[in-house]
C-alpha cells in the first residue's frame, strides 16, 4: 500500500507530492484586521472565573455540605456511640439484607446486561427495538410503581397470591420481594453501558475470529469480552451503588419489619423518624462512604479507558 501511494505521488508530480499548507482556521473578511477575529468560545477572564465560581458554589451547597454534615452528625457523640449504632442488631440486619439484595441482583444484571447487549449490538432480529424499549423501562417508571406492581402480582390478593399461600411461599414482605424490586430498578445499568460501545465496535473482529475457526463461546471470551471489560466494570459499579441505595421500590414490598425486611435506607428512615439521629446518621455514613468509593472506582475506570484510547491498544 505504501508503494502504491508513493507511485501515485510521483506520477502526480512535485506539486502533488509536496505537503499542502494547512488553511487558516478562520479567514478574516476583507477590511477587518486579523486581531479583530477571535474564537467563538473565547470569553473574558472574568466570565470564565464567574462560571467556575458558580459551579463550585452550587456543588458546595448541594453536594459537599450535605455530605460533610452526614459524617459530622454521625460522629458528633463520639466513636463509641457510632460503633454501637452500626453494630446493634437492627442495623446489622439491615446491612446484611442490603448486601444480600445487591449480591444477588448485581450478578444477575451482569449476565442479563451482557446477553442483551451482545444480542442487540451483534445480531439483527425481530423485536430488537422492543427489547431496547423494555431495557429503558425502569428509567421511566417510578420505583414506587414498580414496587406496587410486585405487590399486585405476588401479594396475598395478587395474581399468584393464592398459589403462593397454598405452597407456603412468601414473596412480598420478605427477602424475595426485596430482591425482585432491586432487580427491576437496576437491570438497565449494565446493558446501557455496553450497548453503545458494542455497536460502535461493530462485528468485524468477531467475524475475523469465526473465519479463523473460533467457536461462539471462544469468540465471546477472547474477543468480545476483553473489548468491553471496562464498560462492563463501569456498569457493575453503577448497578451496585443503585442496588444498595434503592428506597422507593424496596419500601413498598418490604413491609418495614424490623430486623427482617429493612434495608439500610429503610433503617435510616425509621431511626430518623424516631429521633434516633445518631443511629440514623451512623448508618447513613456507611451509604455515603459507599458513594465515595463508587466515585473513586468510577474515576479509576474512566482513567483506564482514556489511557487505552490514548495508547490505541488494550493493555
Amino acid at each position: 500500500m505504501n508503494t502504491a501511494v508513493a507511485s501515485t505521488l510521483s506520477a502526480a508530480g512535485p506539486a502533488a507530492a509536496a505537503p499542502a499548507t494547512a488553511a487558516p482556521a478562520t479567514a478574516a473578511p476583507a477590511g477587518v484586521p486579523p486581531r479583530a477575529i477571535r474564537d467563538a468560545t473565547a470569553e473574558p477572564r472574568w466570565v470564565q472565573w464567574t462560571l467556575v465560581g458558580l459551579a463550585l458554589a452550587f456543588m458546595t451547597l448541594f453536594l459537599f455540605v450535605p455530605l460533610a454534615t452526614v459524617f459530622v452528625e454521625a460522629f458528633r457523640k463520639g466513636i463509641g456511640v457510632y460503633l454501637a449504632s452500626i453494630t446493634e442488631p437492627d442495623a446489622l440486619s439491615s446491612i446484611r439484607l442490603t448486601l444480600i439484595a445487591a449480591g444477588i441482583s448485581v450478578p444477575l444484571n451482569l449476565v442479563f446486561g451482557l446477553a442483551a447487549a451482545w444480542a442487540i449490538a451483534k445480531f439483527e432480529f425481530r423485536g430488537k427495538n422492543v427489547l431496547l424499549t423494555l431495557i429503558d423501562l425502569p428509567f421511566s417508571v417510578s420505583p414506587v410503581i414498580a414496587g406496587l406492581i410486585y405487590v399486585l402480582v405476588f401479594g396475598l390478593q395478587g395474581w399468584f397470591g393464592e398459589w403462593l399461600r397454598d405452597h407456603d411461599l412468601k414473596v412480598i414482605f420478605a427477602v424475595p420481594g426485596i430482591v425482585l424490586a432491586t432487580l427491576f430498578v437496576t437491570f438497565p445499568f449494565v446493558a446501557r453501558e455496553l450497548i453503545p460501545l458494542m455497536q460502535a465496535q461493530g462485528i468485524e473482529q468477531e467475524e475475523a475470529a469465526r473465519v479463523l475457526g473460533a467457536g461462539g463461546w471462544q469468540t465471546f471470551r477472547r474477543v468480545t469480552l476483553p473489548n468491553v471489560r471496562w464498560a462492563l466494570l463501569y456498569g457493575v459499579i453503577l448497578c451496585n451503588a443503585r442496588a444498595m441505595g434503592e428506597f422507593g421500590a424496596v419500601s413498598v414490598v418490604s413491609g418495614h419489619i424490623r430486623g427482617q425486611t429493612n434495608t439500610m435506607p429503610l433503617h435510616i428512615e425509621i431511626a430518623y423518624n424516631e429521633y434516633q439521629f445518631a443511629a440514623a446518621f451512623a448508618v447513613a455514613s456507611l451509604l455515603a462512604g459507599l458513594a465515595l468509593v463508587t466515585l473513586a472506582a468510577k474515576h479509576f475506570v474512566e482513567r483506564r479507558v482514556r489511557r487505552e484510547l490514548r495508547d490505541g491498544l488494550p493493555e
